[in-house]
């Protein structure tokens, strides 16, 4: 239990902030767009700019944890998100305000990494799925925040104040992770030329990229629709007021919670019962797929779909531990950073281009739900490519 206060706790309510960062544009966007005039594309952009950057740091910020440890590392990135935040609620133009995003991005980016290599140093290795889903319980929570409460916020302090008191926040979590111990084992004696060694082991590693297409398009993509897209959505296509939306991303940050609190609670016993956890991670992408395409054709009520969309992909982070256990535990951070890689690059790009893809329908003179439809049927045929190739290298396996 000491372990969890000093350790765990911490750690955790960094990446509630991170999760609350990541999703805030989706329940602020529509009073971004009408505040700076932004297109559907310069939306997209904006907000991705925080993914853009936190995926670009992974592999730097692998070798950094495996060489400083989580406590340094963290602490540090974690004072440039407070600028960021600064930035952003300063901000009166699009550059400005990408740029803001750009930092928080970046110094969230270990919120996630860090508290996983923490885990690896002071837990055993049989406790690391079930601390992993903790965690993303944690984020969960984060998203539960930047729903219906953000909202609730936002005629208070509007969305500016809302990112000068994130600034303060992060400001106080850097102190909070700066207190936690160390442990010696988190300075490597790796010259930087093993650490790369290291790296290119695991990029060359075929169980690596059994894990990464799917994790690039299935996680990425719903970070992308959590983050920005889902409330555009609700708002044109199913046609509800920003009240009634608000609620839908509450309803699926709750399943999602629920999602994460129940593989952090069962997935050892599952294991010991006979489901092995990759077993688990397969179903719940396979049914996230069919959610998505209940969405894309309006088949079942929107507040049964969207939290079950939550719910089914809580599993995805699954595949971090499932890969950690391949490597050595001195590799654990470079593992773990080279796959989150994936999931933001897929994020950026694929929140980037949802926004382009919607401008461009509506462009070549489709109604905006039918430009909205296509870019989620384009992603749903991305996705199940990453699906289907997860399985057969499973039977390769």
């Amino acid at each position: 239990m000491n372990l969890w206060r000093r350790i765990f706790a911490p750690f955790a309510v960094g990446y509630f902030l991170s999760y609350l960062l990541r999703n805030a544009n989706a329940v602020i966007s529509p009073e971004l767009t009408r505040d700076l005039g932004l297109t559907a594309a310069d939306l997209g952009l904006l907000t991705s700019a925080y993914l853009l950057a936190f995926g670009a740091f992974q592999l730097p910020l692998g070798i950094l944890l495996d060489r400083y440890g989580p406590r340094r590392v963290e602490t540090t990135l974690l004072l440039i998100c407070a600028a960021g935040c600064a930035l952003f609620a300063s901000g009166t133009a699009l550059p400005q305000l990408t740029l803001g995003r750009a930092m928080i991005g970046l110094g969230v980016s270990a919120c996630m990494m860090a508290s996983f290599k923490a885990f690896s140093l002071w837990f055993p290795i049989e406790r690391q799925a079930s601390l992993n889903a903790a965690l993303m319980a944690a984020g969960g929570l984060g998203a539960l925040a930047a729903s219906s409460p953000l909202g609730v916020l936002m005629p208070v302090i509007g969305w500016r104040g809302i990112f000068i008191a994130m600034s303060v926040f992060a400001l106080l979590i850097a102190g909070l992770i700066f207190t936690t111990p160390e442990k010696s084992a988190a300075h490597s004696d790796e010259t930087l030329r093993q650490q790369l060694a290291g790296l290119a082991a695991i990029f060359t590693s075929r169980v690596f990229w059994r894990f990464a297409p799917q994790t690039t398009f299935i996680v990425g993509g719903f970070m992308a629709i959590q983050g920005l897209w889902a409330m555009p959505w609700l708002l044109t296509v199913d046609g509800l007021s920003r009240e009634a939306a608000t609620f839908h991303l509450l309803l699926m940050a709750a399943a999602q919670l629920t999602g994460f609190l129940a593989i952090a609670f069962f997935v050892r016993r599952l294991a010991h019962a006979g489901i092995p956890t990759v077993r688990l991670l397969t179903i719940g992408m396979g049914f996230g797929l069919l959610v998505m395409l209940g969405i894309l054709l309006d088949l079942a009520p929107t507040w049964l779909l969207w939290p079950s969309l939550g719910l089914v992909f809580s599993v995805g982070n699954l595949a971090y531990a499932l890969l950690t256990a391949q490597f050595p535990v001195t590799l654990a951070g470079r593992a773990n950073t080279a796959l989150n890689l994936g999931a933001f690059i897929g994020a950026f790009v694929i929140q980037w281009l949802f926004g382009v893809a919607v401008d461009a329908g509506q462009a070549a003179g489709f109604d905006a739900t039918t430009a909205y439809r296509i870019s989620l049927g384009s992603l749903l045929l991305l996705q199940a490519l990453g699906w289907g190739w997860f399985m057969l290298e499973g039977r390769r396996h």
